[in-house]
C-alpha cells in the first residue's frame, strides 16, 4: 500500500476478526528500537479514557481486544506485534491507530526499512506498506483501523510527530503527567546550570521548552514539521479565596497517565528456612528425581506446562497469544486420542481457549532432552488438526526455531480451507516468560507466582530434561576438525549447519539474559528485508571456511553499546566486546580517568583500547596495567579520540562432543561475565559537562 491509500478488510479475504499488526525496522548500528503502541479512539478523534491508550506500561485490554505481544528478531531486523480482536472492539470505538516511538526522542530516520504488516489470525500476510520518508520524527502513526458503514477497514498513514510518545499521546486526548525523555533532558540541564551557572550574556528566565507540541484540532494528525512551540501562559490576576465547598461533591479530578517506565521491584528477601539442617529439601508441587526415561520426562514436562498455562492466565495468554490465540478460557488436555485411518494419534497434549463462543485450539507436540521432533509425526497431526478444523500444530523441544530454516518440514495441502499454522516453543523460552513475570513484571496472585516458581524451579532441574539449546549438531566436530586441518571449503553444507546452530544459541543466550536483567536482549541482524536469509548464512558458512570465525551481535536495552562475540575455533578462545563513543565534551585525560574510575571492579584482565580517527592502532593495554596511568590510553600523535573498546577473552572449552558441549557453556559464561562484570558498571549515557565523574546506578536488575 502507498500513504493515505485505504482498503476494505472483508476483500482481502481470510478470518480478518483477529489480526496481528506488525511493525519493523532496521538499525544499521544495531542500537536502535522503538515501542509500539494503540489507541482506541470514538467518533470525535479521542480516547475515551487513558485506558484506552495501549502502550509499554498497559500492553493488555481486559476485554481482549489489544494486546502488545512484544518484540521479536526476525531475519529483516526488529519486529513488534500487536494482536487486534475486532470483534471485541467496544461499539463506541471507532478507530483503533497503530503508532510507534522512540526511547528520549530518537529520530526515525536513524532507523530504516520501516514497515507495517497485517496478517490475519492464522498467519496468513493480507498486506503490507513501508515508510520511505522518516526523519527527525520521534513518533509516528503508522496506520488505522477504522469503522465506515459496519465494515472495517485500514488506512496506510504514515504521519510523525518530533515531540515523542508524549506528544502523540496528548494529541488524541490522554492527560500526560510526565514523559520519561522530557524528565531526563530537565534533570541533566538542572545538573549543568547547577555546576556551571548561566551561559555568558544569558538570562536566567525560564523559556518554554522548543518542542512542546502545540493545540490541533480533534482527531488530526501533526506531522513532524508542523509543531510549534506555543505562546507562554500569562500569570492570572490574583482572586478572593473562593468560598468552601464540599469535597465530596467535586467529581474526582482524572489521573494522569506516566509515560515514564515502570520500575521493577525486586523480589522480597526469602524467610529464614525452619529446616534444621542445609541437608534438607523443600517438598516440590513438580518433583523431578524420580524421572528414569525420556518418555516419562516427556509427559511429566508436558502436563506440568499445561497445567500451570491453565492455571496461571497471564502466563498461558504470554505463551499463546503469539499464535493467534484469543484471551479467554483456556483448558489443556493431555494424551488425547485423535482418529487417523486405521492407527489413531496420541499427540502429547491439546490446548483449547474459548471466548464469545468461539474456540481456538492446538495440537501440542513435546520433547525433551536432545530428542529431535519427527517430521511424520508432525505431518500426522498437521493433517489431523487440519481435519478437525483446529488452527495451530505446537512443537516445543529444547531446538530453538529459525526464520527461513524449519525444524521439521511438513507439507500443507493447498486445497484445504481451513489452514493450519505450524508454530514452535523452546523450553528456553518457555522458562524466559516465566522469569520475566515472576521476578520483573509480576502477576496478581501470590498463589499464581507460587506456580510459576515451581515450573520454573522443575524447568532448571537438571534432571528434567528442559535445559534449552544444548547440541551443536552432527556438524559441529567434523567442522572444527576441518578449520584445525585446514581442509575445509567454501560451499561445505556442514559448515552452514553449524552457522544456524550458532545463530540458535546467541538467540537463548538473549533469552537467559533477558530473563535474568527483565530487559529486552535481542541479536542484532544486519541484514537487508530483502536478502534471503538462506543466502546470509550461506555467505556467514563461506566466511567460517576462510578464517574459522563464528561472530554475532546483542543488543541489550540500557547498556552502553551493541555487544560483539567472536568465537575463533582456530585457536579455541572466544571473545566478548563492545565500543563506546568518546563524550562530546570535555578533555581526554578526564575521559579516560571517568572510564578507569568506571571500571573499578571490573576484571583485571580487561583489554582496553583506544579508538581513533589517525591511520593506525590506538593505544591499549589489560585494565590491571592501565588503573594507575589511565594517561597511558591517550593517543601520542595528535589524533582525535573516538572511542574505546573494552574487550574479554576466554578459552572455548576443549570439549567436542555434540551434546551440551564446553562451547555452549563457555558461550553462555562469557556473556554472563562481561555483562555483569563490564557492561553493569558503565554510564550507559555519554558525559556531559557540569555531569558527576561517578557512573551513576545501573538501571538494569
Amino acid at each position: 500500500m502507498v500513504k493515505g491509500s485505504n482498503v476494505g478488510l472483508a476483500a482481502l479475504g481470510g478470518n480478518t476478526d483477529s489480526l496481528v499488526v506488525s511493525l519493523g525496522w532496521n538499525s544499521p548500528g544495531g542500537d536502535g528500537d522503538a515501542d509500539v503502541s494503540v489507541l482506541l479512539l470514538t467518533a470525535d478523534g479521542k480516547v475515551r479514557s487513558n485506558a484506552d491508550f495501549y502502550f509499554y506500561n498497559n500492553p493488555t485490554a481486559a476485554d481482549g481486544s489489544v494486546e502488545l505481544l512484544g518484540q521479536t528478531p526476525t531475519e529483516h531486523g526488529t519486529e513488534d506485534r500487536i494482536r487486534l480482536d475486532l470483534t471485541a472492539v467496544p461499539d463506541g470505538i471507532e478507530r483503533l491507530v497503530v503508532a510507534a516511538s522512540r526511547h528520549q526522542r530518537g529520530e526515525f530516520g536513524q532507523l530504516e526499512d520501516l514497515r507495517l504488516q497485517l496478517a490475519d489470525g492464522g498467519g496468513e500476510s493480507l498486506l503490507g506498506f513501508a515508510i520511505t520518508d522518516a526523519g527527525r520524527e520521534s513518533a509516528f502513526v503508522f496506520g488505522e483501523i477504522y469503522r465506515r458503514n459496519a465494515e472495517w477497514k485500514f488506512r496506510a498513514v504514515g504521519q510523525g510527530y518530533d515531540t515523542g510518545l508524549a506528544g502523540l499521546a496528548t494529541d488524541f486526548g490522554i492527560d500526560i503527567d510526565e514523559d520519561d525523555a522530557d524528565a531526563e533532558a530537565q534533570a541533566e540541564t538542572e545538573t549543568e546550570t547547577e555546576a556551571t551557572g548561566p551561559e555568558p550574556g544569558g538570562s536566567d528566565t525560564p523559556t518554554a521548552p522548543a518542542d512542546t507540541p502545540a493545540a490541533v484540532p480533534a482527531g488530526a494528525v501533526v506531522p513532524a514539521q508542523a509543531s510549534a512551540p506555543p505562546a507562554l501562559p500569562q500569570a492570572p490576576e490574583p482572586a478572593p479565596a473562593p468560598a468552601p465547598v464540599d469535597a465530596a461533591a467535586q467529581p474526582p479530578a482524572p489521573k494522569r497517565l506516566r509515560t515514564a517506565r515502570r520500575k521493577v521491584t525486586l523480589p522480597k528477601v526469602q524467610k529464614p528456612s525452619l529446616a534444621e539442617n542445609d541437608a534438607w529439601r523443600s517438598a516440590r508441587l513438580f518433583p523431578a528425581t524420580t524421572l528414569k526415561s525420556d518418555r516419562e520426562r516427556e509427559l511429566r514436562a508436558t502436563s506440568v506446562l499445561l497445567s500451570v498455562m491453565a492455571q496461571v492466565p497471564e502466563f498461558g495468554r504470554r505463551l499463546t497469544a503469539g499464535f493467534g490465540a484469543p484471551a479467554g478460557r483456556m483448558e489443556t488436555f493431555t494424551e488425547v486420542t485423535l482418529p487417523h485411518g486405521d492407527t489413531p494419534r496420541r499427540p502429547d497434549g491439546v490446548v483449547r481457549v474459548e471466548r464469545a463462543g468461539r474456540l481456538w485450539t492446538a495440537l501440542v507436540e513435546s520433547k525433551t532432552n536432545g530428542n529431535p521432533l519427527r517430521a511424520e509425526q508432525v505431518q500426522d497431526y498437521m493433517d489431523i488438526a487440519a481435519r478437525r478444523g483446529y488452527e495451530v500444530v505446537l512443537t516445543i523441544s529444547n531446538d530453538v526455531a529459525l526464520e527461513g530454516s524449519p525444524l521439521v518440514p511438513v507439507k500443507i495441502d493447498g486445497r484445504r480451507r481451513h489452514k493450519v499454522a505450524l508454530r514452535h516453543l523452546s523450553w528456553a523460552e518457555v522458562a524466559y516468560q516465566a522469569k520475566m513475570l515472576i521476578r520483573h513484571e509480576g502477576v496478581g496472585n501470590p498463589a499464581h507466582a507460587w506456580l510459576l516458581q515451581e515450573l520454573l524451579h522443575y524447568l532448571q532441574h537438571e534432571n528434567s530434561g528442559c535445559h534449552g539449546f544444548q547440541n551443536m549438531g552432527p556438524a559441529w566436530v567434523p567442522v572444527r576438525k576441518g578449520i584445525d586441518e585446514e581442509t575445509l571449503c567454501r560451499g561445505d553444507d556442514r559448515a552452514r549447519q553449524v552457522v544456524e546452530s550458532w545463530e540458535r544459541l546467541i538467540r537463548q543466550v538473549c533469552l537467559q539474559l533477558g530473563g535474568e536483567l527483565g530487559v529486552k536482549v535481542l541479536p542484532v541482524q544486519r541484514s537487508r528485508r530483502s536478502e534471503d536469509p538462506g543466502l546470509r548464512r550461506a555467505a556467514l558458512a563461506d566466511g567460517l571456511c576462510e578464517d574459522g570465525r563464528l561472530q554475532a551481535e546483542i543488543r541489550i536495552d540500557d547498556s552502553v553499546g551493541t555487544v560483539a562475540i567472536t568465537a575463533d575455533l582456530r585457536v579455541g578462545r572466544l571473545r566478548t566486546s563492545v565500543e563506546i563513543p568518546a563524550p562530546e565534551q570535555g578533555y581526554p585525560l578526564s575521559w579516560v580517568k571517568r572510564l578507569v574510575r568506571q571500571l573499578a571492579e571490573a576484571p583485571a584482565d580487561l583489554h582496553v583500547e583506544t579508538l581513533t580517527d589517525g591511520p593506525g592502532p590506538g593505544p591499549r593495554g589489560t585494565l590491571e596495567r592501565l588503573r594507575p596511568e589511565p594517561g597511558d590510553l591517550l593517543p601520542k600523535d595528535a589524533a582525535q579520540i573516538t572511542g574505546f573498546r573494552l574487550s574479554l577473552s576466554k578459552s572455548t572449552g576443549s570439549s567436542r562432543g555434540n551434546a551440551e558441549t564446553g562451547f555452549i557453556r563457555s558461550v553462555d559464561a562469557a556473556v554472563e561475565r562481561f555483562h555483569g562484570g563490564v557492561l553493569a558498571h558503565l554510564d550507559p549515557r555519554p558525559a556531559r559537562r557540569g555531569q558527576p565523574s561517578a557512573a551513576r546506578t545501573p538501571t538494569t536488575v
